[in-house]
């Protein structure tokens, strides 16, 4: 598997061993346990359960019975039974462990392919919720949980495809998954999700690509899925709320050519223009790193970003940014002054974003 490192960039006898976005946490919060709020149909019995399961020593009892209720003739008690192994794999983190360990795993991935839209989307969101526990992940993924969490990412509800993007990223952070998961067909559903969902499922599914793209082969997968458009659509849209998420995927996958034809393509080079302009200081860092990428090995690029008005926005930038911003924007103006032929020192491989 081949993974994208980081190393020092070199650019006109200057090196810089630093040229990394490195605050990207923010801009992703991480999946968490499932975030549908209350249920409405939980009986006083299940209530009952949970808590003798939170307080009573019987708990491995009470937790090997519901796993046995998931394999039930009864519609109902598999019904019941998941639906409180969602709960409390959500609400206590200790039950994540107990759960796995009492054999939920495989029936629970077993939910994820039923027809039954219930059944499926406690499948998904309890997997989701078990996921959260490190312990958890390798056992989740070596049960067989990748082929039908794609199948939800497919055909389940918005809530079972948002929770299946996350559960995706909880086992890409395996990084040995991380193939796994876009030989699956995940990479062109998550693109998909991240152009037509909500707010939630645009989220989700910037966050996980932004993990399956730390590897060149999804990178590829990506970009011919179509990502590129509804990455440039939503880096466009200040009101979106997904700017910083959407360029730090994009930052990712500019590091193969293809992801480069594709932006300009589908005209990202205004638009990174224009956040250089008017966006955030991260906004800002993120993208000129972006454009960095795109113009160091491309006099032809090098001219569309300059015809763009960039210099001014560069300029100012590098007299009021961050050390860091400083230091980008100051390369960048070098790149766009430099004569227009020829290639400059730098390659794109000795870029990191």
């Amino acid at each position: 598997m081949e993974r994208e490192n980081a190393v020092n960039y070199t650019y006109m006898g200057r090196s810089f061993n630093d040229l990394s976005i490195n605050d990207d946490s923010s801009a992703f919060s991480d999946c968490n346990s499932d975030r549908s709020g209350e249920f409405p149909t939980t009986s006083s019995h299940s209530r009952r359960l949970l808590l003798a399961c939170a307080n009573s020593e019987n708990s491995d009892e009470l937790l090997r019975q519901l796993v046995s209720d998931l394999d039930s003739c009864s519609i109902d008690e598999k019904k019941q039974a998941a639906l409180e192994l969602r709960l409390l794999a959500k609400n206590k983190p200790e039950n994540r462990i107990k759960i796995a360990k009492a054999g939920a795993i495989k029936p629970l991935i077993s939910l994820i392919s039923s027809s039954d839209p219930y059944l499926q989307e406690n499948g998904v969101t309890t997997i989701l919720n078990l996921s959260l526990c490190d312990e958890n992940k390798e056992l989740i993924a070596s049960s067989g949980a990748i082929k039908p969490l794609v199948g939800a990412l497919r055909k389940g509800t918005s809530t079972a495809k948002e929770n299946a993007a996350c559960a995706l990223l909880r086992l890409s952070q395996i990084e040995e998954n991380k193939v796994a998961i876009g030989r699956s067909g995940a990479i062109p559903l998550l693109v998909i999700l991240l152009e037509n969902g909500g707010f939630r499922g645009k989220k989700d599914a910037s966050t996980a690509l932004y993990s399956l793209c730390t590897v060149r082969e999804n990178k590829i997968k990506a970009v011919e899925a179509g990502i590129m458009k509804p990455l440039v659509e939503l880096m466009a849209d200040f009101g979106s709320n997904m700017v910083d998420k959407s360029a730090f995927v994009l930052s990712v996958l500019v590091s193969v050519p293809e992801a480069r034809t594709a932006l300009v393509e589908e005209g990202g080079i205004p638009v990174l223009v224009e956040i250089i302009e008017v966006g955030s200081q991260r906004q800002k860092e993120i993208a000129v790193a972006i454009l960095l990428q795109v113009c160091e090995d491309s006099v032809v690029y090098r001219a569309m970003v300059a015809r763009e008005g960039a210099i001014p926005p560069l300029v100012a930038l590098s007299q009021s940014g961050t050390n860091r911003s400083n230091q980008k924007a100051e390369t960048l103006i070098e790149l766009l002054r430099q004569p227009r032929s020829g290639n400059s020192a730098a390659r794109p491989s000795d870029v990191s974003v």
